[in-house]
């Protein structure tokens, strides 16, 4: 019987590598023509006379109303000139990011045929931390000032959040931002949906980013990771007894989901995991539904509800 499991387990690799290296050829030959404007460049090193052909070249940057002072001051101002000078140090030019965003427009393309490559455009957000990278149909804005990595002198904020500032986290920012419009709206609000949500969220990453760590999928450090697929069968444990799966009390969000320095079981291991393991544990389900749904491509995952996904996904964690 041993020996029987075994054969089958490696006869499932076998059929998964080969589905991999299909989708992996295929993916390739996806056309992908990548157009990159620095709007951060042009605004901070063109002279303020020029402001009125900017305004009018990136006029979606720029709502009606407000005054040309406010941007032009913007220009002069030595505290944004500073964050720019930072931007210009650690990415002078495209190479850090545009192979990336090649490969990953690829394999959004691949997935959702409808995109056209978008028009890239970076620019400087005042550290707008909660919307560093944002998809469109059309444009993806991309905030440089956000993924100085978590080091810079500049950022004055908690560790937990600088980990997300990383060069790293732009691709799976973007992924997460396509997300947002792909994953079906559900007015279920329990632990449970709200896991399950961000389990697709970074199953598309799984995807659309199939080279890159499961740490830099989800933000975490590989210690951060580790401590998830070692604790994951007592995590399981405590919400099945605790009864939280179904529970939709906002503060399970705040515990389980919401960026923060570490989960709040209310026991001792609360300081040494990290936040967001609800999160971790919504990306098994999924990870194991699709994996024993082989049959669900990501439309169908993405328009299935919480429970149906849960109930077929034959999820156990590993002890």
């Amino acid at each position: 019987m041993k020996k029987y499991l075994t054969g089958l387990f490696m006869v499932l690799v076998l059929i998964s590598c080969k589905k991999d290296d299909k989708v992996a050829k295929e993916v390739e030959k996806v056309p992908v023509k990548l157009e990159i404007e620095r709007f951060d460049k042009i605004f901070y090193e063109s002279p303020v006379s020029d402001f009125p052909k900017i305004k009018k070249q990136f006029h979606y940057f720029f709502p009606a109303g407000r005054p040309d002072t406010v941007w032009t001051n913007k220009i002069q101002n030595p505290l944004y000139r500073e964050l720019y000078g930072e931007v210009k140090k650690k990415y002078p030019d495209n190479k850090a990011f545009e192979g990336d965003l090649v490969d990953l427009f690829k394999h959004i393309q691949y997935y959702f045929p409808e995109y056209n490559t978008p028009k890239v455009v970076t620019l400087v957000s005042e550290m707008d931390y909660e919307n560093k990278a944002i998809f469109t149909d059309s444009l993806v804005v991309i905030s440089l000032d956000m993924y100085l990595g978590k080091d810079n002198r500049l950022y004055e904020f908690p560790e937990y959040y600088k980990q997300n500032f990383e060069p790293s986290q732009m691709m799976p920012d973007i992924v997460a931002s396509l997300a947002a419009q792909k994953i079906a709206v559900s007015d279920d609000r329990s632990l449970l949906a709200q896991m399950i949500y961000f389990g697709k969220e970074l199953y598309m990453k799984d995807l659309m980013l199939p080279d890159r760590s499961d740490a830099d999928k989800i933000a975490y450090t590989e210690e951060q990771l580790k401590w998830c697929e070692e604790n994951e069968s007592e995590m399981w444990k405590y919400f099945v007894n605790e009864k939280l799966l179904y529970d939709t009390n906002p503060k399970l969000t705040q515990r389980f989901i919401s960026t923060a320095p570490f989960s709040k079981f209310y026991l001792e291991i609360d300081a040494e995991s990290p936040g967001r393991v609800g999160t971790w544990i919504g990306w098994q389900i999924v990870r194991s539904y699709m994996k024993n749904n082989p049959n669900v491509n990501l439309q169908q995952l993405l328009a299935t509800n919480a429970k149906e996904i849960f109930d077929n996904s034959k999820y156990k964690p590993k002890k």
